[in-house]
């Protein structure tokens, strides 16, 4: 997925009110000369990526509804790029499923998004061929590394909607079809994946329900820089 109009570089000044952060912009772009607020496109706690001073990147705002002028896309934290737009792993994904790049995914012919299915909820990934089951794919962002060991952790918070989808995708397997929960790792510094059964309980207990029940599960993480995020390497479990 290569960004559209190129990134403006920034300093985080701090991050508010969830959907919030007071940035300076930087280098040439530095054409205002006080901190200006910008889109912060995360609901999440955003653990260890606020941190006041940090380098960061901003996508310029090109629709005529954005209130604000920037969204806040990437942040460097020590050697790493992180992307923490979680509107983006699902076109990552629909990306790397059509050029056949996550053959866990391969030889369906047909790929829908934002499928309404279950309780109110709609399918990130729907995928379809001839002879096969449908297979519904969830994805997830995950931004999380606590440790200096490379392990990625999702969620960074209590997520409730998380748990609800992990069920009702264990009730497509019921019915015969196939479930997939896919986690997108918007970092290249992590070398495998487990769950932060300590921040969210709830979700560790529903992805238990959910694997005993047949939803596969797979991890993946990405090659992040300021022209482009595309998918990267397989992730193995650890949970």
């Amino acid at each position: 997925m290569k960004f559209a109009t190129p990134l403006v570089e920034a300093r985080l000044l701090r991050r508010y009110k969830r959907f919030l952060a007071d940035v300076e912009l930087v280098g040439a772009s530095a054409t205002v000369a006080e901190p200006i607020t910008v889109h912060c496109p995360n609901p999440g706690s955003m653990m260890g990526l606020d941190t006041p001073g940090a380098e960061i990147w901003l996508t310029p705002a090109t629709a005529p509804s954005r209130k604000l002028p920037y969204g806040w896309e990437l942040i460097r934290v020590g050697s790493c790029m992180v992307g923490i737009n979680t509107a983006r792993p699902n076109a990552i994904a629909a990306e790397a499923v059509q050029g056949g790049r996550i053959p866990e995914l391969a030889g369906y012919g047909s790929l829908s998004r934002e499928v309404r299915y279950g309780r109110n909820s709609r399918i990130d990934l729907l995928l379809e061929a001839p002879g096969r089951p449908i297979c519904y794919v969830e994805v997830k962002n995950v931004h999380l590394k606590r440790d200096s060991e490379g392990l990625a952790e999702f969620p960074d918070c209590v997520t409730e909607r998380g748990a609800k989808h992990l069920d009702e995708l264990a009730v497509r397997v019921a019915a015969g079809q196939r479930a997939v929960m896919l986690f997108l790792v918007q970092r290249g510094d992590c070398d495998r994946f487990a769950l932060a059964a300590d921040l969210d309980p709830g979700y560790a207990r529903a992805m238990d329900r959910a694997r005993r029940r047949g939803v596969e599960v797979l991890c993946y993480d990405c090659r992040v820089s300021t022209h482009a995020i595309e998918l990267g390497r397989k992730l193995p479990l650890a949970f």
